[in-house]
């Protein structure tokens, strides 16, 4: 089936939501689906970037519904908060798990509730997430939920046997692993909702999707969502002849696996040429099909989030 990201199927009547959808990635999201008809519900954690993201997007898509709501991955009150507000939806056709850290800290820092910062930012509050607003999903007919991975899983691999790194903190380890976390999530998701009967067109069905290497210096400038200065619009220009791309295109695999009506739950979207272009399926890596790390991972996350997944293995 061919896919033109520019001319996306209509999506009246389907809520969605994203998660960190202020800025980059997650906002550019956001407008993509609201433009085609969907009802959009931003899932930030500061209301004022939040409005401005708001304000954005019934700027530039006339008639759009958007809404939002407060949370805060790396605070598991408010993961637990923002779920109750969820449960109370009619339906979620569809959950994108984007929120994370980009650039993570030099020094290791840990979350309200004693994890690591990066981990719990990117994966283990939408860990908890997921498993809370399971009922809303299920009882969606076709819903799906897209979990956000990375490129750097190529580059860079782990088994994830030392999710807190305590005493081997580096800042872009913690984000690989918190990106291959994702992924192996994702995955693992997919094969439990199967295991229950829940996979399927008719059920819940689980995809990743990664954004090449995407920039903001080559995302189109919008006022109080992506504000660039001369500096670092220029030198990410410069990183376009090497590969980058805007983050309005690397938007472009996460709507795919969203909304494509061929895509089943399992498969893995990104750029054509990896690092970007337009949204094709593609092989992830053999870590984030383990069957063996992704039962590890979830009993690990299980007890930093001190409570059982909805979905036993």
């Amino acid at each position: 089936m061919t896919w033109n990201p520019r001319l996306l199927p209509d999506q009246s009547g389907r809520t969605v939501v994203v998660t960190g959808a202020n800025a980059g990635l997650g906002y550019n999201t956001s407008e993509q689906l609201a433009a085609a008809g969907a009802h959009v519900v931003l899932a930030c954690r500061n209301p004022v970037k939040a409005a401005a993201a708001i304000a954005a997007i019934r700027g530039r898509v006339p008639g759009a519904s958007v809404s939002t709501l407060l949370l805060d991955v790396a605070d598991l009150t408010s993961v637990r908060a923002a779920a109750d507000r969820m449960l109370e939806l009619p339906q979620l056709h569809g959950l994108i798990l984007n929120a994370g850290i980009v650039h993570p800290p030099q020094d290791r820092s840990v979350s309200l509730d004693g994890a690591e910062l990066v981990l719990a930012t990117n994966y283990t509050g939408h860990f908890l997430l997921t498993s809370l607003v399971l009922p809303v999903l299920q009882r969606t007919p076709g819903s799906r939920v897209v979990s956000l991975g990375s490129m750097i899983s190529r580059l860079m691999d782990s088994s994830l046997d030392d999710l807190q790194l305590e005493t081997t903190y580096n800042g872009w380890k913690a984000y690989a692993q918190s990106k291959i976390a994702m992924q192996v999530f994702g995955f693992e998701l997919d094969r439990r909702l199967r295991a229950a009967g829940q996979g399927g067109p008719a059920g819940v069905q689980s995809l990743v999707a990664h954004p090449g290497y995407s920039i903001s210096g080559l995302t189109p400038g919008i006022r109080g969502v992506n504000e660039v200065g001369r500096g670092k619009r220029f030198v990410d220009t410069l990183q376009g002849f090497i590969g980058a791309q805007g983050k309005d295109a690397g938007a472009w695999s996460i709507v795919r696996a969203a909304i494509d009506p061929a895509a089943v739950g399992g498969q893995y979207y990104g750029p054509r040429f990896l690092t970007r272009g337009a949204p094709t399926l593609q092989h992830p890596t053999r870590t984030s099909l383990d069957h063996g790390v992704a039962a590890r991972l979830f009993a690990r996350t299980e007890a930093l989030v001190d409570a059982p997944f909805a979905l036993a293995p």
